[in-house]
């Protein structure tokens, strides 16, 4: 049986929570707004902040950057799996900014 975990949208107008794979827990992260930038709303603990202008960045590059944490200038990009770009495009479609993970 295959793992998965439940995003739940804390604002916008989704209604239902979607599912992702397990793994969703430690790839959210490349997605979040650092809580620093500027409009950032003040999150609870589990909680996560997604940029829209970055979501439709995303979208229309189909990737995404990581910074490596032992090089500052090393940046790569990684192309969305279908997964993401599902995830992406109901953040877009129900104006969705704020998440949180539930184990399933």
């Amino acid at each position: 049986m295959k793992k998965t975990i439940q995003v739940q949208a804390l604002d916008g107008q989704a209604t239902e929570s979607m599912e992702m794979p397990d793994r969703f827990r430690l790839e959210v992260v490349y997605f979040m707004t650092p809580g620093d930038a500027p409009g950032a709303p003040k999150l609870a603990p589990g909680e996560y902040w997604i940029e829209p202008a970055n979501v439709e960045k995303w979208l229309d590059d189909g990737c995404f950057s990581v910074v490596s944490p032992l090089d500052a200038e090393s940046v790569a990009e990684i192309e969305l799996s279908e997964e993401h770009e599902r995830w992406l495009e109901w953040l877009r479609k129900n104006q969705i900014t704020r998440v949180r993970l539930l184990k399933d």
